[in-house]
This record gives C-alpha cells, structure tokens and sequence, in this order.
C-alpha cells in the first residue's frame, strides 16, 4: 500500500511523534507535581498529629489516639502506642514496623492495619515514630493509597486522552506537511521551467519573516544574478562575430582586391601589411576577451596582498603624464593620504590605467585630468575626472558592456573592452565602479574598509534588500 507523499515526509512523523510525545510528558508532569504536593501535605498532616499527641499527658494521650482513630470515615488513619519493649499498648497497627526509624522525618513504611472486626490489612503508609518521656514509642501514620489513586487516574485519562491527542497531531501534522509539500511542489514546478530555459520565473513570496520566504529571498537574487549572465553570455556570440565580421570582411576583401589588382612586389606587401593590421585588430579583441574571462573565473585571490593605494596611483600618473602632455591635456596628480588595501596590485593598476587612458582619449585638447585618492568614512575612492563630452544618463550602464561605443566614440581607436575589463577587475576584488553622467565623466573605484562584500554581475553590492526589492 503506498501512502500520500505527506505521510512520508520527515515533518509529519515527527509532528506526530513530538506531539503525542508532549502529551505523555505534560501528563507525567501533572502526576509528579501532583503526588509531591499530595505526600508533602500529608507529611505535614502526619508530623503535626505526632507532635499533638506527644505533648499529651499518658492518660489523655492514649484518648487522643482514640479520637483520631473514630474520626477516620476514609479509614487512612493509623496510630499505634508501644512499648520500650514492642507490646502494643493501644491504637490499630498490630506492631512496630521494624524498618521505621525512630525520631526521624516521615518516612515511608509497610505496616498491618487492625480491624475491629478482625480482618487485618497490610498498608503502605508514610509514618513517623517518636520516643516519648516514659519510654514508650508512639507512630502516626496516614496510608498513601491515596497517591497511587492519583497515578491510576492519570493513567486511565492518559489512556482516553492519547488516541485523541494522537489523531489531533496526525491531524495537525498533516496540515503542516500538506503546507510544506505544496510549497515544495511549487519551488520544484518552478525550478524546472528555469531549466526549460524561462529565466524570468520567481520564487513567490508571502512577505512574511518565516524560512521559506528568506529562503524565496536569496533564491530570487540568485535568479537575478543568473539571467542577467545567461543574458550577457547569449549577446557575447552576437557581439564577437559582429566585431569580428568587420576587421576579417576588410582582410578578405583586400587580399582579393590585392590578388587581382597587384603588379609589383610592393603592391602585394602594401596588401598584406593592410591584411595583418586586420588579424591584428581581431586578436586584440580576441586577447582582451580571454583577459576578461581568466579575470572573472580563474585567477582568484592567489596574488593577493598589502598595496599602497597611493603609490598605485602615482604610478599610473607618470606613466599617463607623457602622453597627455602630447595631447596638450593637463594630468593633474593628488594622493596626499596615503591607505593600504588588499588586492591584486598588478590588476588594480590596469584598471586604473585604462581608466585614466579613456579619459586621456576623450578629453580634447586644452582639457584637462584628474587623478586622485580620497578618503571617505566607507573607505577610499580612486577618482579620475575629466572634462570631456562624458556620458548620457541612457549610456550608463550599456558603457560596462562588452563591445559597447557610444557614438562619440566611433572615431577613437578601440574595442569596446575597456570598461568590462575594468568592471571584471573591480568585481574580482569586491570594491565599486561608478560612472557619473552628463558632461565631464566621473570614474571613481570604491575600496571599502572590508573588501569582502559582494557585488552582482551589474555592479550592484548583492544585499537582502536588494533581492527583495528585485
């Protein structure tokens, strides 16, 4: 017989099993605090009836052992006087139970009752024993059946009360586990349309702080960083073979033109010299590409250590200072504080320097640079200013992309890389680019205090805020 699949999940068996389980100990709970405070009363009860008794002269002492024993209409009282050597001398316990301490706390002993009508009856009773001035021994007794009545009911209203707590928690066991496994149909129905290739599906949320939903959460911002990939990686083919098409296009069509038109040697080498700037241009972007992705996926933290960020970015400050001054563009120089972070210093110094080379290509003629290094309560900030054409709002986030030129760009030697190696670096090393808009282009790369923080494939540091509001 196979069950439904609700039956079979860990978080129905369990529900169950603790449920009844709770039961069993809450009644067990009530029998101990129960039966304690019961004998602890008649501890009290027997203690201060053997206290009364004794503080009796003999004579009204044994008068005092006859009234407790005719106002016992339960018969649980038991009393009995002895002498120093054992003879009964009045009260129903036929004789001095031989393991009962003697002027000692009440303690639990198995003592025969008298009857008056000569049936005789073994108890268990807690007692107390007392020597008295003239030698006698005097016992106060109270039977402790009266505990063992407790225990029985207890034990018969477990025994009706446990079917009906068993079939509650198989009920409410049920209940959460129909919960639980619909939740889990719907995550796995999801999960494969993901891999059907619908990269738009969501896990739902309820907005509610329970697991499911923080599990929704980071499962949503993974989805997100997923599509945004899987997305960029369907346009990378696109993107190459367009880019390459043009340089190869030009190559072949000069080598026919060359084949068919040239006369001389120097004619044909005219030819190929124009056909080898061509393969070189498609190797270039060929090498930047298999520079972006050894970045992003197999170079990791190996080289890692203590850099000066100041001396960093003196460095790339001389290296652009000549060229700059070729353009007549004024490269201006600042990294008065000094900070050390930890990063790859040969990656950093490349992506600063293509930062600034970008700024050299674009700024015109009497323009001027900005190289500095600031200090921010966050941490530090490489910024490279200029006074070029910048930026549009609508280009921001197209620049980062893989062979993205906005037209301003289309006269300037380049392929489109820059900015992604850039973006792949920083990425690496979890620091922040952020490109300002509008005219005169703002760079700047955010090195945080703790360079451990994550950021998404768009940039973005991956927060739960940011899933949510994804």
């Amino acid at each position: 017989m196979k069950f439904p699949d609700f039956v079979r999940t860990t978080t129905f068996r369990w529900t169950s099993i603790a449920f009844a389980g709770c039961i069993v100990l809450f009644s067990a709970l009530v029998y101990w605090g129960a039966a304690a405070t019961m004998q602890a009363s008649m501890d009290a009860t027997v203690t201060d009836a053997s206290e009364i008794i004794a503080a009796e002269t003999p004579e009204r002492r044994l008068d005092a052992i006859e009234d407790r024993l005719n106002t016992d209409p339960r018969r649980v009282k038991l009393a009995g006087l002895f002498g120093a050597d054992g003879r009964r001398l009045a009260g129903n316990i036929d004789s001095l139970p031989p393991r009962l301490t003697l002027d000692a706390p009440t303690q639990t002993a198995d003592v025969v009752r008298m009857d008056p009508r000569g049936q005789n009856e073994v108890m268990s009773v807690r007692a107390v024993a007392r020597h008295l001035p003239n030698g006698d021994i005097l016992v106060i007794a109270r039977h402790n059946g009266e505990i063992k009545d407790l225990a029985e009911i207890i034990g018969r209203a477990l025994l009706l009360a446990l079917p009906v707590a068993l079939g509650l928690s198989l009920l409410i066991g049920m209940l959460i586990s129909v919960r639980i496994q619909r939740r889990v149909t719907e995550l796995n129905a999801m999960v494969r349309r993901i891999a059907g290739g619908n990269l738009r599906e969501r896990v739902p949320t309820a907005g509610l702080e329970h697991p499911f939903d923080k599990l929704a959460v980071v499962a949503n911002g993974m989805l997100d960083e997923i599509e945004i990939l899987v997305e960029d990686m369907a346009n990378v083919g696109n993107e190459i073979a367009h880019d390459l098409r043009t340089p190869l296009t030009r190559v072949r069509v000069g080598l026919e033109r060359g084949r068919a038109n040239a006369t001389t040697l120097k004619e044909l080498q005219e030819v190929t010299d124009r056909a080898i700037g061509g393969v070189d241009q498609s190797l270039v972007i060929i090498t930047a590409l298999l520079r972006i992705t050894e970045i992003e996926n197999s170079r990791g933290r190996a080289n890692f250590d203590g850099t000066s960020l100041a001396d960093l970015v003196r460095e790339v400050g001389e290296l652009y200072e000549p060229i700059a001054e070729d353009k007549h563009v004024a490269l201006h120089v600042s990294a008065e504080d000094d900070v050390k972070v930890n990063c790859d210093r040969s990656l950093l110094l490349e992506a600063v320097a293509n930062l600034v080379d970008n700024a050299v290509k674009f700024t015109p003629e009497g323009g001027s640079i900005t190289l500095a290094l600031v200090q921010r309560p966050n941490g530090s900030v490489i910024r490279i200013a200029d006074t070029g054409p910048g930026i549009a709002e609508g280009e921001r986030d197209a620049v980062m992309r893989r062979f993205y030129r906005s037209d301003k760009s289309r006269n300037t030697f380049g392929v489109g890389l820059g900015l992604s190696l850039v973006s792949a670096i920083v990425k690496l090393h979890g620091f922040k680019l952020t490109l300002s808009t509008g005219p005169g282009c703002v760079a700047e790369i955010v090195c945080p205090a703790s360079a451990d923080q994550p950021y998404s494939a768009s940039g973005r540091p991956i927060s739960l805020a940011d899933a949510q509001g994804a």
